[in-house]
């Protein structure tokens, strides 16, 4: 290997991770193996959260806006210095690709693990990226990445390229500051949207202009370089799967890969490594077009990838290992020609978010959380039974990785683990991960950007299957409960009526259907009326996470938290389903105000767009919220004038707020 720079090795003893959740328990998990002390920070909302505790030691640095901790150099370099720390591990987001932050950390004598600061100023601008892609004989998708910014500008760079196309932030990643224009009258807005996005999330509002590829898949390069300019890539990961500009589903080796185009694309990869004298671990992505067969060059991320854990599994390498390494002056123990994939990984991300409201995030607390035993499975999870999900970050609960020597193999572990696994207490993508692990376009690996678009209307849609079930899980937990609290004429049978063969009634509510459980116990067995079946209930056996039960001669297994008046009910054949029960002397719902507005989620306000008499049709924003970085709208339903506003800028919000009222 090149290792003509002669370089002093720096010793670390101790190392601040400046992140939280699973990518902070991930880098303690290897300080550890390296017998490197890990320090983990934590803020307000993340106190007591599992990553504090898989540190050696955690230091609490702030309020819960990761502009107030997490984002805060002062207070991340003032922690390090606290406790003697030799080195920072920046993760991924929030400071990661600050070459301002890595440039203070070498100001301060701390070693910062990650590449040189020009390697990420240069590709902390996407125009400038481009640029340098250009000069060096990459290919880059036709746009404008120009330093007038002015909308005039845009719009005519826009008008020069035609529709559809691509605007994106030039500072950031993640979707963050990204929108698809289909047309002319749309375009104003888009470019304000995405400007605001990209300024709250990366401080910096400038886009490029960008033609869009209809149809086209995301794959990414691994890419790794040192301090003695060896330079080298550890194969690709498919991550064209994405919903809301982020990714779902990631695997490798990518299913359209040939030897020769991962020989053209792995080339390409590695002259972006040369043209940055790059240093460290980072990840090269690409748009690749089957039709044409050509790829161009979208971005380089300048840190460790979410989705690392996909290449170590098909590598056998640990890319944090690696990184530490790199950072202290070594050079890289492997060469291209040893670099070989093994077998096949995926990679699920399971968010806490509606998916059948766009993918909104959502919050609340973890009441039960756990996931099978299967050999080749990897969790790395940022909650555990008890965790709240917070408005502050970002919604993703845990990233299932599975391992196996055949695609098929992999893919047939990765639909078990997300049919039994239990996350309960609040809405998470489980189903929907189920969906894309079920269909015969994910398993042939016929698919492009546009997939969950063209299949979300239909997962969403399909008929309600094994209901019964969860009703009748649901109370027979119910009846349980009642009967372990009776203490008057325990010798009377439960539900004791005048006449026998009346019924017991419970009414429960799924999604916006109510249905009625009728049942009665004989002493032996139940006998339940779910609408116009009969069921044969025996030996319910119970305990603090659920119930097994022989229902018509099956025995299955529910998991169960209860929250207020929600059932949350998990089973193998049902899913995941909220079951709430119906009071027999329910309190009066809130009276709905006619021409009000709520906000769909816990939230930010970001941007009032009207004032009181101000008027507006149908379409028009009246507010900019923002839930777990990311932004939504909320626009007015039908015409009218603003009567008052009930939020300001910069407040947080409660789902169901009223924002505002149009008559």
């Amino acid at each position: 290997m090149n290792t003509t720079q002669n370089l002093q090795l720096k010793t670390l003893n101790s190392i601040l991770i400046a992140n939280r959740g699973e990518i902070s328990s991930r880098v303690s998990r290897t300080c550890k193996k390296m017998g490197i002390k890990s320090i983990a920070v934590f803020s307000d909302a993340d106190r007591g959260m599992p990553f504090t505790m898989d540190a050696d030691i955690s230091i609490h640095i702030g309020e819960s806006a990761p502009s107030k901790s997490y984002l805060d150099q002062d207070k991340i370099i003032s922690a390090a210095k606290r406790v003697g720390a030799d080195a920072i591990h920046p993760g991924y987001g929030f400071l990661s690709e600050n070459a301002d932050f890595a440039r203070r950390c070498e100001k301060e004598g701390i070693i910062f693990i990650g590449p040189h600061p020009h390697a990420i100023e240069s590709m902390g601008s996407k125009s400038d990226a481009k640029n340098l892609m250009i000069d060096h004989g990459v290919p880059v998708v036709p746009g404008y990445q120009g330093n007038d910014q002015s909308l005039k500008r845009l719009t005519l760079e826009a008008e020069k390229i035609g529709y559809p196309l691509l605007l994106k932030a030039t500072a950031g990643g993640g979707g963050k500051g990204m929108r698809i224009v289909h047309s002319k009258n749309e375009i104003a807005q888009a470019i304000a949207q995405a400007k605001r996005e990209s300024k709250n999330a990366f401080g910096d509002d400038d886009l490029i202009v960008e033609k869009y590829v209809a149809s086209g898949r995301h794959i990414e390069f691994q890419i790794f370089g040192d301090k003695h300019g060896n330079a080298i890539h550890l194969l690709e990961r498919e991550c064209t799967i994405q919903r809301r500009y982020q990714k779902v589903i990631e695997e490798s080796p990518s299913p359209v890969m040939t030897d020769s185009l991962r020989n053209r694309m792995g080339e390409a990869a590695v002259k972006v490594v040369k043209a940055l004298s790059y240093d460290n671990a980072g990840t090269v992505e690409f748009i690749y077009d089957e039709e044409s067969e050509e790829f161009y060059f979208l971005e380089v991320n300048t840190r460790l990838q979410v989705e690392h854990p996909v290449t170590e599994e098909v590598t056998g390498l640990d890319l944090v290992k690696m990184q530490i390494e790199s950072a202290q002056g070594y050079p890289l123990n492997i060469e291209q020609k040893e670099v070989k994939g093994r077998g096949y990984a995926l990679e699920a991300r399971l968010y806490a978010e509606d998916t059948a409201n766009d993918f909104l995030p959502v919050t609340g607390k973890i009441e039960r959380f756990k996931v099978p035993a299967v050999e080749g499975l990897r969790v790395e999870s940022a909650v555990q039974s008890g965790s709240e999900i917070s408005i502050y970050y970002d919604p993703m609960i845990a990233k299932i990785i599975i391992w196996d020597e055949s695609r098929e193999g992999a893919h047939r572990k990765m639909l078990y683990v997300l049919k039994n696994m239990v996350c309960l207490g609040t809405t998470t993508n489980q189903s929907f991960l189920k969906d894309i692990l079920l269909d015969s376009d994910f398993n042939s690996g016929d698919y492009d950007t546009h997939y969950i678009d063209d299949k979300i209307e239909a997962w969403n849609s399909k008929k309600e299957t094994n209901i019964d079930e969860a009703l009748i899980a649901a109370t027979l937990f119910k009846w349980e409960k009642r009967e372990n609290s009776r203490r008057l004429l325990k010798a009377m049978p439960s539900g004791w009526r005048n006449s026998f063969y009346e019924h017991q009634t419970d009414a429960f509510m799924i999604g916006e259907k109510e249905k009625d459980v009728k049942y009665r116990f004989d002493g032996d067995s139940f006998e339940f009326l779910v609408g116009d079946e009969t069921h044969i209930i025996s030996n319910p056996k119970f305990d603090k996470n659920g119930l097994s039960v022989d229902i018509d001669g099956i025995v299955s297994r529910f998991d169960l938290a209860c929250k207020g008046m929600h059932h949350f009910i998990q089973n193998e054949k049902l899913g995941t389903v909220d079951v709430k029960l119906i009071e027999r002397l329910p309190l009066k719902e809130k009276e709905k105000i006619k021409g009000g507005y709520e906000s769909p989620m816990p939230s930010q306000i970001v941007k009032v767009l009207v004032k009181v008499g101000q008027k507006v049709k149908s379409g028009d924003g009246l507010v900019v919220l923002s839930s777990m970085k990311m932004e939504n709208t909320i626009e007015a339903s039908e015409e009218g004038v603003v009567e008052e506003v009930f939020v300001k800028e910069g407040g947080n919000v409660e789902a169901g707020f009223l924002l505002m009222k149009i008559v």
